[in-house]
């Protein structure tokens, strides 16, 4: 199934998309293009990489890509270094659209739809796979019971500071304490 998912096209010429029906694409990198990925990145292992789907036509010379991006990874955890397995499984829509708007200003607000793009004059399907891949991958990857440890820093003569001399809150639940049990008519005010 490899050599016939490699022989397929990962790039598309939108020009020659059918405007009738969907064009079919199934993209799966062979073990030299995983490794390299892989190692771009930042990856310590890329096991498996496949994205599937069709373009569609959708409207006046528009498309609608839909996929299913599945891959198997190992990142580094973040706390140990030790390898994380991650499978990742992503449905991918992009929609490309003839004459979308240039932004007017440097800074825009975002369209409430992200799979929207302009229509590029070629439609690359191993380099979508890898953006939807780079998004869907884990930000911190943990390895199990891998745990932060507490580090306190000060200078010689200095009290630390530890974690819990920062929650502010658990201050205010002890002075919530000492009010409740103070006898009705009294307060801390002597005015």
């Amino acid at each position: 199934m490899t050599d016939r998912i490699s022989a397929l096209p990962t790039r598309f010429l939108a020009g020659a998309l059918s405007l009738r029906r969907p064009t079919r694409f199934d993209y799966a990198p062979d073990r030299a293009a995983s490794v390299e990925l892989a190692r771009s990145l930042g990856l310590l292992g890329l096991y498996q990489l496949r994205f599937h789907g069709e373009i569609a036509p959708d409207g006046r010379g528009e498309f609608l890509l839909t996929g299913s991006l599945s891959a198997d990874v190992s990142q580094a955890c973040v706390v140990t270094l030790d390898p994380v397995d991650s499978r990742v499984r992503e449905t991918v829509t992009r929609r490309f659209v003839t004459d979308l708007p240039e932004p007017a200003a440097d800074e825009v607000e975002m369209a409430p739809d992200d799979t929207i793009e302009p229509l590029p004059e070629m439609i690359d399907i191993a380099e979508i796979a890898i953006e939807a891949l780079m998004l869907a991958l884990p930000l911190y990857p943990r390895a199990p019971g891998a745990t932060l440890g507490e580090m306190i820093h000060a200078e010689a003569g200095v009290t630390p500071l530890a974690d819990g001399d920062l929650k502010p809150f658990a201050g205010l639940a002890a002075l919530a304490g000492r009010l409740v049990a103070k006898p009705d008519g009294e307060s801390g005010d002597n005015g």
